[in-house]
């Protein structure tokens, strides 16, 4: 099975040492500065996470422009598409932990993707995201998901400059930091560019500062399937 056909049955797939190794520390210390407490949003935030905003720092723009991550961004999506939004977030000690969710596409399957760009290691012991693979495209005459039943979920685990990209439909959740390790990322969102007037409408209410005029082609970029991860081996 090739990358590409992995990547289309699982809905995610793992990037391995994406971020430039000497980016790392720049993008830890913008995340630093932009954290801001949940009265500074525009929307009020959980109590267990520390939020960034950090969408106008030209590394983290760096970061979300990727190829490989446009190339799997675009692999998803299968049209042209902009990048949405970027943040930060980090759980807390004892903090993290969600029910097993889908985001859900805005207007059909599969139009919107997001990435998870890892700042620190990350696994089980920090609140590492849980995922059930192929969950984005439930068989012919298959049953509702079952979100309370955690038996078909994997747990990914890694370094620091790896990223995650995944269809929002992909049942999936943060999960509890138990040792109050660090664990910042950048969450990343990319839109087919049909979400282009719906985006610019809850602009102000997602705290959007970026300029998002910028459009990206799936043929622009080279999926290289020697990049990604097998999706069976996160745990």
């Amino acid at each position: 099975m090739t990358g590409r056909e992995q990547l289309q049955r699982d809905g995610y797939v793992l990037l391995r040492q994406a971020i430039p190794t000497d980016w790392l520390d720049e993008l830890r210390a913008v995340f630093e500065a932009g954290v801001k407490p949940s009265e500074q949003w525009p929307v009020p935030r959980n109590m267990d996470w520390r939020y960034s905003m950090l969408d106008d720092a030209a590394t983290v723009q760096a970061v979300c422009r990727l190829p490989q991550v446009l190339a799997a961004a675009g692999e998803l999506i299968a049209e042209r598409f902009f990048l949405s939004q970027v943040e930060g977030r980090e759980p807390l000690a004892g903090g993290g932990h969600q029910p097993l969710h889908r985001d859900l596409s805005a207007q059909r399957p599969g139009d919107v993707a997001a990435a998870l760009a890892f700042l620190d290691d990350y696994g089980p012991w920090n609140g590492a995201t849980r995922l059930v693979p192929g969950s984005h495209r439930p068989g012919p005459g298959e049953p509702e998901f079952d979100f309370p039943d955690e038996s078909r979920s994997v747990q990914i685990a890694g370094c620091a400059g790896d990223i995650l990209v995944f269809n929002v439909d992909v049942v999936h959740a943060g999960s509890l930091n138990a040792l109050g390790a660090r664990r910042r990322s950048l969450l990343i969102s990319y839109f087919a560019e049909p979400l282009y007037a719906s985006h610019r409408e809850t602009v102000g209410l997602r705290n959007v500062r970026m300029d998002t005029r910028e459009r990206f082609e799936p043929s622009d970029f080279v999926f290289a399937s020697q990049a990604f991860s097998n999706p069976g081996a996160l745990v």
